[in-house]
């Protein structure tokens, strides 16, 4: 892509950013349309495409459609006036915030800018988009704020429909841990119950995955919403045997998710003996792909989408482009 083209996707992308309607936090009965299959290979951009553009935001979920994503993965927290809002962290983190003033934020204040302590409207005034990334450098900058959910949903579907592109399917990580809660997020029962509510108010229930590493999030997901696709997060860290962390758990999710360092073809054939779909993250180089695919895994998460067309055509480049 040229510089010329770059810069005329983004300002079409960040147009496309101020699209977005409000949402109900009514609990509603689980209403569930025909269940749309989740893709056979599944092509999920890390939220959005991390690589390219400023992460978890609407510009970068609209270039990773563009780029053939089948998934989009995405996080959220809950702000203090119960918005469900897409971000990793439940506060502002330094690598990519500035305050309202437009100072960046320092490493030993980020905890401060608690999302959790904060309106919507106080959120909005954070951009996520400017400050240059440590760790990617090539990801083009854009002037934008942390979205809510319900925007974000919104913006897709319009993107979708306008460019006649296939429906996509989100995978939405609920950001919470046993430590913190009361104090950066809700209680897993809150916190889950309004998440489901925007998703049954976008009428994305048939197309959703929710996933976790707090296993209190995914057994009330099991116990409440039933007919909810779940994914269980393994981190980088956790190498326990599968057996050991699924009775944790105490369910069989619809997918596992672990760090894909920990992947082998045992693994996968232990997910696959027990009806799980495997799909690691976040696999950032086009060989690893390629070796994981050939392990039969069910899907990729990545923070380079703009890879995945090279790794369908079996493309041996290993280089992320712009």
């Amino acid at each position: 892509m040229d510089r010329t083209t770059s810069a005329v996707s983004i300002l079409l992308l960040t147009a496309f950013f101020w699209i977005g309607t409000s949402c109900s936090s009514s609990r509603k009965p689980m209403t569930m349309p025909a269940t749309l299959p989740i893709p056979s290979f599944d092509l999920q951009g890390h939220r959005g495409c991390r690589g390219l553009l400023p992460e978890n935001t609407i510009p970068a979920m609209l270039h990773a459609l563009n780029l053939g994503v089948t998934t989009l993965e995405l996080d959220v927290v809950i702000s203090e006036d119960g918005e469900v809002v897409v971000s990793h962290e439940p506060f502002f983190n330094h690598e990519i915030s500035r305050d309202p003033q437009g100072n960046p934020i320092a490493l030993k204040n980020e905890r401060t800018h608690n999302i959790y302590q904060l309106t919507y409207e106080e959120i909005k005034r954070y951009d996520v988009g400017l400050q240059p990334h440590p760790r990617f450098p090539d990801q083009q900058k854009v002037a934008v704020y942390k979205p809510r959910l319900a925007d974000l949903i919104d913006s897709v579907e319009q993107f979708i429909q306008r460019h006649q592109l296939p429906p996509c399917w989100f995978n939405i990580e609920t950001k919470s841990n046993p430590a913190t809660d009361g104090i950066f997020h809700p209680a897993p029962t809150p916190f889950v119950d309004r998440l489901i509510a925007v998703i049954q108010a976008k009428q994305i229930t048939h197309r959703t995955i929710i996933q976790s590493f707090d296993v209190r999030t995914l057994q009330y997901l099991h116990q409440q919403y039933t007919n909810v696709a779940s994914a269980l997060l393994i981190d980088d860290d956790d190498k326990r045997p599968l057996q050991t962390q699924l009775e944790r758990l105490g369910f069989t999710p619809t997918i596992y998710s672990p760090y894909h360092g920990h992947v082998d073809i045992t693994l996968v054939q232990q997910c696959h003996q027990r009806g799980m779909r495997i799909i690691p993250w976040t696999v950032n180089l086009l060989s690893r792909m390629q070796e994981l695919k050939a392990m039969k895994v069910d899907g990729i998460i990545s923070d380079y989408p703009n890879l995945f067309q090279a790794l369908m055509h079996e493309n041996k480049s290993d280089k992320p482009t712009n």
